[in-house]
């Protein structure tokens, strides 16, 4: 364990001590994203200085991340059932149209997506307590599904680049990002987190990812353990980054991915995997601008553990 990092004992104890538990009463299903107040949302849009929009999400390949069928229809007169149509519709012969059906596993580590807290549990429990006997194989989770988060999600977004910081094209798989990075950053670009604030960490592997395409494995960088309690104390509502948030290995054996597992069950901060934060790095530099209204919608999918989302940064 490098000195100054936290135990083993000391994660496992930030299920008790980074605990929201609570904090919003017994049957807050929002977690941090009550940190976005009405007075959050308004300063995010005075963030918008540019007029400038990015998206923070990655295009869904076909077929690797999803099943796809399409049916396109030349003729809208000749398709199946259409002689059941109203006469409008039947008699219009120019009109056709394409149709898809789509089956998406957006968990895992190429889909830009969105966590809800009921995506894991810890001893049984989910977020505020709650048993993961709420969650039925057949109809979902009834307890802090990503509906919980159908008005959106809209505050101040911070861009942390932390391979710029550290003078990297990217930083290199089992790298790990830890507070002082994340001072750094701030104090370079010039911006401080604050409460309600969604912060967006940039590891470059968007970068390595545009090169060379998705890597293979479970070694990554991102976010360590140790950043938790930062997180905590600024009072973010949100992370992201450009991989799916841990890095790979943690260096705890007894708790392999402890960014996701005491964010989402104890502290409720949701999460944003597999960021694209290529064009918005490259705009925030070019504006000298480190800061922006981040736009988050979630498909309002009934008892879901999150959703595939496009994030959109504003400047």
């Amino acid at each position: 364990m490098t000195v100054g990092r936290p135990t083993q004992d000391e994660v496992l104890g930030y299920f008790d001590t980074l605990s929201n538990w609570g904090r919003w009463g017994d049957d807050d299903e929002l977690g941090t994203l009550n940190h976005i107040t009405d007075d959050v949302r308004l300063a995010a849009a005075r963030a918008v200085r540019h007029g400038r929009s990015v998206s923070c999400g990655w295009e869904i390949a076909v077929p690797e991340e999803m099943e796809r069928s399409t049916t396109a229809c030349p003729c809208a007169a000749e398709m199946p059932g259409a002689e059941n149509m109203p006469d409008a519709f039947h008699n219009d012969r120019r009109w056709g149209f394409s149709n898809e059906r789509l089956g998406i596993f957006f968990h895992g580590n190429t889909i830009t997506h969105i966590d809800s807290p009921c995506h894991l549990f810890w001893d049984g429990k989910m977020y505020n307590g709650r048993s993961h006997e709420l969650v039925d194989a057949a109809t979902g989770s009834a307890w802090a599904a990503v509906t919980a988060a159908a008005n959106g999600i809209v505050t101040r977004g911070v861009l942390l680049d932390v391979a710029k910081v550290r003078d990297v094209p990217w930083l290199e798989p089992g790298e790990g990002v830890f507070p002082e990075d994340l001072e750094e950053a701030e104090r370079r670009q010039g911006v401080r987190v604050q409460s309600g604030d969604a912060v967006l960490l940039r590891t470059g592997y968007g970068r390595a990812r545009h090169e060379a395409g998705a890597a293979g494995g479970i070694t990554q960088a991102g976010w360590h353990a140790s950043c938790l309690p930062w997180l905590q104390e600024r009072e973010v509502a949100l992370i992201g980054a450009d991989t799916p948030q841990d890095v790979q290995p943690s260096g705890y054996d007894d708790v392999l991915m402890p960014v996701h597992a005491v964010s989402l069950v104890a502290m409720g901060l949701w999460l944003l995997d597999n960021c694209d934060l290529e064009a918005c790095a490259t705009t925030a530099a070019e504006l000298g601008q480190w800061d922006f209204q981040l736009a988050v919608a979630p498909v309002r999918f009934a008892g879901t553990s999150g959703s595939p989302v496009n994030p959109i940064a504003t400047f």
